[in-house]
C-alpha cells in the first residue's frame, strides 16, 4: 500500500511539474544547399531548414498544429514521432492509412500527446518519400532520473545523414522504381552530412564529461562513428538506458540513436569525430562520392590548421581496423591491408547485442505467439523491383487500419486479420501476449527494422554471411542460448543472408508499423502491420474518441473512416476492390516471349554463320585500318579524359612492347580503383 501511495505521489508531482509545448508549424518548401554541390527544394518549418530540434522533459505534453503548405510540388504531410510509444494515443503515431488519413495541402492536423519516456528520439514525415528531402529532426526527452545524470557536465546533440541533391519522389519514379532497374539497386546519395552540414564544430572545456546524443536520420546509409585516441561509454540506445559499455567505434544504422559519455582531459586540444558511410550498402561507388566527414570538439582557441578533416590515410592510422594479414590464412588474404585497399568492412564496431538494459528486464518467456518472416527482394508482373515479407509487398488499404478496427461490427470481427486486407500483411496480437518474431534475411544487404509502439528485446542475431548462401534461423541449432537480460531498442539490424530473433510483450494496444527503415525498401513494400489487442483499442476509443480535427482531415482528403481495407461496410469480409500488389511474373515463357526467342535464335544463327564466313576470308590492310579508326572514334566520343588516354595507349602502343596480359591486368586494376572511389587521392577524403 505504501508503494502504491508513493507511486501516486510521484505521478502527481510529475504532472504538476510538466509543461505543455504548443507548436504552431507551417510546412512549406524552401531552398537549401547543405553539401555545397547543388541548391534544391527542402521542406521547411515556419520558413526554416534545418528543422527545429525539439527538447522536452519526461511527462510534458506536445500539442502541435501542423499546417500543410507543401505546394508546387504538392505533397501530403504527416509526422511520426519516432520511438515514442504513444501509449493510449495510437491515433497520434503519424502513419498515413494506418493511424490517420494523409494531411492534404492547405489543411491543418493536430497532434496531442504526452511524452512519458526519456531518451533520444526524432521526428519525421511518413509519407510520399518525403523525409529524405529533409523533413526530419531530433526530439530530445530529458529525465532527472537518468542513472548517469550526475556524471554529465554538459551535452551535445547532432545528426548523421545521407543527402540527395534531387527531390526524392523524382528519384523514385524516374530511376529507382523503373523497369531498367530490375535488381532494385538503391539510389546513391550525393553526399553525407554531419549535423546537416559538412564539418561542424563545438567548443568544450577540459576536465568535463559530455553526453553526445547522436541520431542517424538518413534514408539509406549506415554510419560508423569514432573519435581518434578516445574511448567512450555507451549509456543509451533508442531511448533505453544501458549499463555503461566502453567502446571505440559504433555502427549507427538509419533510424538508430546513441548516447555516449566522453571525457575531455587537459591534454585535449582539437578532438575529431569521424563519420564513415557503410559502403557495403552501395552497389557502386562513384569517384566523386565522399564517404566520410569529420566534426570537431575543441578546447580554447586552437590553430585553424588543426581542424583538418581526416583523409584515407588519417582514418587508416587512427580507426580501429581489422588487419586482414593477422587472419590471412582464414580470410584467404595474402597482401597486407593498406590505406588504398581497406574499406568500411574492415572497421571493428561494437556489437550492440552485448549491451545490457539498465533496468535488467529479464528475457520475456514463455512465448505465446510466434511469427516467422522471410525477407526477399524481387520483381512483380509489371517488371518493377519490390521487397517482400513472406511474399507480401505491403500495400496500403483504402481505409486506415485503425478506423477499420473502430468501425468493425464486433470485437470478434475486429480480431480477424482478414478484414485488414490480404496485402497489408496484418498480424494480430492479443493483449499482453509475448510475441516472438523470427526474421530470415534472404538478401545480401543489411536491413534495419523498426517497430512502432515498442522497444523490443533483441534475443539473437545470426552472423554476417555476406555474399554466401542464405542461413535462416534454425530452431534446433540456434535456440536456447539466450541472454538473461536482452538488449532492447526500437530499430535493429538484420545482417546479410542471416537472421534475427526478437520478442515483445503486447502491452500497448494499437496499430503499429513494422518495417525496414531504409526508405527505398519501405517504399518497395518491406513492411507489415501489427494489429495489437483490437478489443482494447475499441474500448480505449470509446473513452477518448477520434477528434473532429481528424474527421475533418479525412473528409478533406476524401478518405473513408469506416469499413474494411476495401472500404466495404456491409460485409467486412468482402474484400472486393481492395488495393493489391501487382501479380507475380508469369512462370516460363508467354506466347510473345516464345516468338521473340525463336526470332532471336534465328538471327543469332545467321549472325554466327556470317562471322564464320567472314573470319575465313583475308582482311586487307585498308579494312583493318578502317576498323581501328571506327573503334577509336566510337570510344573517344563517349570517354572521359582518363579513358581517352588509356585508349590512345592501347590502340597506338608500339607493336614490339604490346602485351595482352599486361593490358588486361591494367583494365582490372582501373575497375577496382573506380569501385572504391579515388582511394589514391587523399585530398578527396574517400574510404
Amino acid at each position: 500500500m505504501n508503494f502504491i501511495f508513493s507511486l501516486l505521489l510521484l505521478t502527481l508531482a510529475n504532472a504538476a511539474n510538466s509543461t505543455t509545448h504548443y507548436l504552431d508549424w507551417t510546412v512549406s518548401w524552401t531552398h537549401a544547399n547543405p553539401d555545397g554541390l547543388k541548391e534544391r527544394l527542402v521542406p521547411a518549418i515556419n520558413g526554416e531548414w534545418p528543422l527545429p530540434v525539439l527538447r522536452v522533459n519526461r511527462g510534458d505534453r506536445i500539442i502541435a498544429n501542423i499546417t500543410n503548405d507543401l505546394n508546387e510540388p504538392a505533397r501530403n504531410s504527416t509526422i511520426h514521432w519516432h520511438g515514442l510509444f504513444m501509449n493510449g494515443s495510437n491515433d497520434m503515431d503519424g502513419v498515413p492509412f494506418l493511424t490517420q488519413c494523409p494531411g492534404p495541402q492547405n489543411n491543418s492536423y493536430i497532434y496531442n500527446f504526452t511524452v512519458d519516456q526519456p531518451g533520444t528520439y526524432w521526428y519525421h514525415t511518413h509519407i510520399e518519400n518525403l523525409y529524405p528531402d529533409g523533413y526530419r529532426q531530433m526530439l530530445l526527452v530529458d529525465d532527472d532520473g537518468a542513472w548517469f545524470e550526475d556524471l554529465v557536465d554538459e551535452e551535445i546533440s547532432f545528426t548523421l545523414t545521407d543527402w540527395y541533391d534531387t527531390v526524392t519522389e523524382t528519384i523514385f519514379t524516374d530511376s529507382f522504381e523503373v523497369i531498367y532497374n530490375p535488381t532494385g539497386a538503391e539510389p546513391l546519395p550525393n553526399s553525407i552530412l554531419f549535423n546537416d552540414t559538412l564539418s561542424p564544430r563545438w567548443e568544450v572545456q577540459s576536465n568535463k564529461t559530455y553526453r553526445l546524443r547522436i541520431a542517424n536520420i538518413g534514408a539509406f546509409s549506415g554510419f560508423y562513428f569514432y573519435m581518434p585516441n578516445k574511448t567512450f561509454q555507451i549509456v543509451e540506445v533508442d531511448g533505453i538506458y544501458t549499463e555503461p559499455a566502453e567502446a571505440e567505434l559504433i555502427y549507427i544504422a538509419t533510424a538508430q540513436r546513441y548516447s555516449l559519455l566522453v571525457n575531455i582531459t587537459d591534454d585535449d586540444d582539437v578532438i575529431p569525430m569521424v563519420q564513415i558511410a557503410d559502403s557495403s550498402l552501395y552497389d557502386l561507388i562513384p569517384p566523386h562520392l565522399q564517404l566520410n566527414r569529420t566534426g570537431f570538439l575543441y578546447v580554447g582557441n586552437p590553430d585553424e590548421s588543426k581542424f583538418e578533416a581526416l583523409d584515407n590515410t588519417g582514418i587508416f592510422e587512427t580507426a580501429p581496423i581489422w588487419n586482414l594479414t593477422d587472419n590471412s590464412e582464414a580470410a584467404g588474404v595474402t597482401d597486407p591491408l593498406t590505406k588504398d585497399t581497406y574499406t568500411s568492412d574492415n572497421l571493428i564496431w561494437y556489437d550492440d547485442m552485448q549491451l545490457v538494459p539498465y533496468d535488467h528486464e529479464p528475457l520475456l518467456e514463455p512465448v505465446d505467439l510466434n511469427y516467422t518472416l522471410h525477407l526477399t527482394m524481387g520483381l512483380l508482373g509489371n517488371g518493377l523491383p519490390y521487397a517482400f515479407l513472406n511474399d507480401i509487398s505491403y500495400t496500403a488499404p483504402k481505409v486506415p487500419t485503425l478506423y477499420s478496427v473502430l468501425s468493425a461490427p464486433s470485437d470478434d470481427v475486429a480480431n480477424n486479420a482478414t478484414i485488414y486486407g490480404s496485402n497489408t500483411h496484418s498480424l494480430i496480437m492479443e493483449h499482453n501476449q509475448v510475441v516472438q518474431f523470427i526474421l530470415n534475411n534472404d538478401d545480401t544487404g543489411k536491413h534495419p527494422f523498426h517497430m512502432h509502439g515498442h522497444a523490443f528485446q533483441c534475443v539473437q542475431r545470426g552472423p554476417d554471411e555476406g555474399q554466401t548462401n542464405f542461413v535462416p534461423y534454425n530452431e534446433t541449432a540456434d535456440a536456447g542460448d539466450y541472454p538473461t537480460y536482452p538488449m532492447r531498442r526500437d530499430t535493429f539490424v538484420v545482417l546479410p543472408n542471416s537472421h534475427f530473433l526478437i520478442r515483445v510483450r503486447a502491452d500497448n494496444p494499437g496499430i503499429w508499423f513494422f518495417h525496414c527503415h531504409i526508405d527505398w525498401h519501405m517504399s518497395q513494400g518491406l513492411a507489415l502491420v501489427l494489429v495489437e489487442a483490437p478489443a482494447q483499442i475499441r474500448q480505449n476509443y470509446k473513452v477518448h474518441p477520434i477528434s473532429s480535427n481528424q474527421i475533418e482531415t479525412c473528409t478533406n482528403v476524401g478518405v473513408s473512416m469506416t469499413g474494411n481495407a476495401a472500404n466495404n461496410t456491409n460485409d467486412f469480409f468482402d474484400l472486393s476492390g481492395q488495393n493489391l500488389q501487382y501479380k507475380d511474373l508469369p512462370p516460363g515463357f508467354t506466347a510473345r516471349g516464345i516468338v521473340a526467342l525463336v526470332f532471336s535464335c534465328i538471327c543469332a544463327f545467321i549472325g554466327l554463320g556470317f562471322l564464320c564466313w567472314y573470319g575465313t576470308t583475308d582482311t586487307t590492310e585498308g579494312e583493318a585500318r578502317e576498323a581501328e579508326r571506327i573503334i577509336e572514334n566510337e570510344l573517344m566520343t563517349s570517354a572521359d579524359a582518363e579513358t581517352r588516354d588509356f585508349v590512345n595507349e592501347a590502340l597506338h602502343h608500339d607493336q614490339q612492347s604490346y602485351s595482352p596480359g599486361k593490358s588486361n591486368g591494367y583494365v582490372r586494376e582501373r575497375s577496382i580503383d573506380s569501385s572504391r572511389g579515388s582511394a589514391g587521392n587523399s585530398s578527396e577524403s574517400h574510404i
